[in-house]
């Protein structure tokens, strides 16, 4: 060492006790900077600058050695570029600093210290300036100790903070994972995924065909069919099939292991790369996991072990596809159970009949068809039947008959063998199979296609399926409940539905009352769905004001109850206030009932007005069943006030022919 240099050594005992306030002071400062720093450049900047201002310095700067010398951080005055690296590297390896004065650089003096920090090669802390005394360098040693410590803890609390996020995001993938039952768009999602968590350009899963030796990457990007197939020893990939064992290369084309058949491929270049085994739960080696191209740098052991934790998610997902499917109907079936419920609202006779009739079907595995129209609910009184038995814990399959082509209807409901015809890429299981031990409600039957009904008959008469392109039986145990809006006698009397597969669905008929014919029931039930809909909308109890049920209660409910709850369900989102008024249900009349009711304009004002009233008085009496003194009450008037009214509008002659003379134009009792 050059006799002008002062090392640590020699100016160990030049230490005054005077500095020690001064010393204890900064470290402090140090310690409570790292304690709040937000990013390590910040904190180097302002602690350089502090440094400065404590010991005189013009300049300060933090030099790494990675292998070459680069300028980390820098502050003040400085000609860092022009320090002796020389000077530099004997402070590394002697690991020991000094203060020399540098002549030619006009800066005067500089003290440099090494940093020692266990996430660092090789650091160096400098302080330049004119009037920068050695005897500093005591000083200057314990904050290089100390901003090495500091480094540490923002290095290590910033590995921290990247290892939550990405056990963040592999949670949020696994909660994705639960949402797609697909291979295919599984492992996409994944791929996907694994870019996003590790910083990365591509990755790819590769599943472990053993019958044929060979590894099948899906999704292989850049290449056609976005599918790959290669032996199951080529490059790194085949390493890790065979070694059941992580590997890393950091520099692709430079590795013995790297194999450049995917890039020819391809037309990418791989830089980096990272891999990990795929084991399922029973520690069977599924495929491998790659990540290629580290965005910033190389790929890091922190990335290895996020790989790893990524890589049980996906092998359990890619192992347990058909039983978490299985699961997710389950999940779905018990939760639209206790959120949506399926209890029969309502105390009119018609209802109370009902429930009693499906407490004692619900036992027994007989068929059931359920009559009834549009909205009355009859896929309510299915899941009813359903949850009630002993089926209970098994799925409840809905299927909507009249959505399907008769094309589609065998594949559908019986499902298909892989290449059974050209869109039949992998193995389908059909309804009746996805409903075993369970419920399958087949909805509008009446509208299913000639061919659609005998293959339904086939199978309700063997009780065995047989997949599309396949030759295997196979039995089903799953209890039939149809449903339809059309009349079904009339329909076979026509010719336009199975006489046979109508007996063999009507074993037992459930008939249901539209809503206008049990009006008893109308507000319970409006009161069930508002409440139901008012806890989705964070809303307190809503409340039905007197004129609003009167309001409800004069509907004729042409949809029935879906028109009722599509009601609550609007009316608890937009209504203005806690108590609901009749305004609030200006809207309560379909478009078509409105228009179907609206005088003609080319009508006279007296006339529409005429017709209009007429109107409204049937509506009335059809209301409460041609009841002509519950129509009054419901009108408003004296029952003899409204005889005179109806001989007003020329609706009658006669007060005692009223009834008589509406008895054909009104329904019977």
């Amino acid at each position: 060492m050059p006799a002008r240099w002062i090392a640590w050594s020699e100016v160990s005992h030049q230490f005054p006790a005077a500095d020690a306030s001064q010393m204890i002071g900064m470290v402090e400062r140090l310690i409570d900077a790292a304690a709040v720093a937000d990013s390590e450049s910040e904190f180097l900047r302002q602690q350089l600058a502090d440094m400065c201002g404590e010991l005189g310095a013009s300049g300060a700067g933090v030099f790494d050695r990675s292998p070459v010398w680069e300028i980390t951080a820098q502050t003040g005055r400085w000609t860092g570029n022009d320090l002796p690296k020389d000077i530099l590297a004997d402070v590394l390896d002697r690991d020991s600093g000094v203060a020399c004065p540098l002549e030619g650089l006009n800066v005067g003096t500089m003290v440099a210290v090494p940093i020692r920090c266990r996430n660092r090669a090789g650091s160096v802390l400098t302080l330049t300036g004119r009037h920068l005394a050695a005897e500093v360098l005591p000083l200057a040693v314990v904050l290089g100790k100390t901003l090495g410590s500091c480094l540490d803890v923002l290095s290590d609390r910033g590995r921290s903070a990247q290892r939550i996020e990405c056990l963040r995001g592999i949670l949020r993938v696994s909660l994705t994972l639960s949402t797609v039952q697909e291979t295919e768009p599984l492992l996409e999602l994944i791929a996907r995924e694994a870019v996003r968590i590790l910083d990365c350009d591509r990755s790819s899963i590769f599943l472990w065909d053993r019958e044929h030796q060979e590894i099948v990457a899906c999704p292989a990007l850049g290449v056609e069919g976005n599918s790959l197939r290669l032996s199951d020893r080529t490059g790194v990939v085949g390493e890790v099939i065979h070694s059941a064992k992580l590997h890393r290369v950091d520099d692709a084309y430079h590795d013995g292991r790297f194999s450049k058949k995917v890039d020819q491929a391809s037309g990418y270049k791989t830089r980096n790369l990272l891999c990990a085994p795929l084991f399922d739960a029973d520690h069977k080696l599924l495929g491998a996991f790659e990540v290629i191209n580290k965005n910033h740098g190389n790929f890091t052991a922190d990335d290895e072990t996020t790989l790893e934790d990524l890589s049980v998610q996906v092998a359990i997902a890619l192992k347990n596809t058909q039983e978490r499917e299985s699961l997710l109907r389950s999940h779905r079936q018990l939760t639209e159970q206790l959120t949506k419920g399926v209890t029969l609202i309502g105390e009119s006779p018609a209802m109370q009949a009902m429930r009693s009739t499906i407490r004692r079907l619900a036992a027994t595995d007989l068929p059931v068809l359920i009559l009834g129209e549009s909205g009355t609910g009859k896929e309510v009184v299915a899941q009813t039947l359903h949850f009630q038995g002993p089926r209970a814990d098994r799925p409840f399959v809905a299927v909507n008959c009249a959505a399907l082509a008769e094309t589609l209807l065998e594949s559908e409901l019986f499902g298909h063998e892989k290449g059974a015809f050209t869109d039949a890429r992998e193995m389908h299981r059909g309804k009746f199979e996805v409903a075993e031990g369970g419920t399958i409600f087949l909805d509008e039957i009446g509208d299913m296609s000639p061919g659609g009904q005998a293959k339904l008959l086939r199978v309700l008469e063997q009780k065995v399926i047989t997949r599309v392109g396949g030759s295997q039986p196979i039995p089903i145990n799953a209890r039939v409940i149809a449903a339809t809006n059309a009349h079904l006698a009339e329909a076979v009397r026509a010719r336009k539905f199975r006489e046979d597969l109508y007996f063999r669905l009507n074993v037992v008929t459930l008939d249901l009352p539209p809503l206008r014919e049990r009006p008893e029931d109308v507000l319970p039930l409006a009161e069930h769905f508002l409440a139901g809909f008012a806890t989705h909308a964070r809303r307190p109890k809503l409340e039905l004001s007197p004129e609003a049920r009167k309001r409800m209660q004069a509907h004729t409910w042409p949809g029935n109850v879906r028109e009722l709850r599509n009601l609550m369900e609007r009316v608890a989102f937009l209504a203005p206030n806690d108590v609901i008024g009749a305004d609030d249900l200006a809207f309560i009349l379909s478009p078509d009932q409105n228009r179907s009711h609206e005088p003609s304009l080319e009508l006279g004002l007296s006339e529409a007005t005429i017709q209009f009233q007429q109107e409204f008085i049937r509506r009335g009496i059809r209301r409460v069943r041609n009841n002509m003194s519950e129509a009054a009450r419901l009108l408003g008037l004296h029952r003899s006030n409204l005889y005179r009214k109806m001989r007003q509008l020329g609706m009658s002659e006669a007060g005692s022919e009223e009834e008589d003379s509406l008895e054909g134009e009104l329904p019977s009792k």
